[in-house]
């Protein structure tokens, strides 16, 4: 999956910004200071299944997330350091369309945004 169009992708949404995260060597993707994605490599001792994928952290919808994960056992898993009932990560170099992808960068940033106060949506033109 070419990662610099998901990169894009992720920066279109209205207040969205990026900045590397020192302590977990990670790129972390905001909106109102809140997360909404994480791109990183798990180091190869990590626990399996994570062990030394390219991955992308999203936050899901509950039941959607059980649905994906099902579906696409090999390439959705319970997100990574994160609390995999809420979050996923998604194995960068697995065969998944960009459609599903752009989705689940779409929804992660949605169901953040949405949690954000109301001054600050306002501020971002998100009503």
């Amino acid at each position: 999956m070419d990662f610099q169009a998901i990169d894009g992708w992720l920066l279109s949404f209205p207040g969205a910004e990026k900045a590397f995260h020192e302590k977990w060597g990670w790129m972390v993707w905001w909106v109102g200071g809140k997360q909404f994605a994480c791109e990183l490599v798990a180091k190869p001792d990590a626990k399996p299944p994570y062990a030394g994928r390219h991955l992308l952290s999203l936050k899901g919808d509950p039941d959607r997330i059980l649905e994906l994960r099902a579906e696409f056992p090999d390439a959705i898993l319970p997100g990574y350091y994160s609390d995999g009932r809420t979050w996923i990560s998604v194995d960068l170099d697995a065969d998944l369309s960009e459609d599903l992808v752009r989705y689940l960068c779409r929804r992660s940033y949605e169901l953040v945004a949405a949690k954000l106060p109301k001054r600050i949506r306002a501020e971002m033109g998100l009503g």
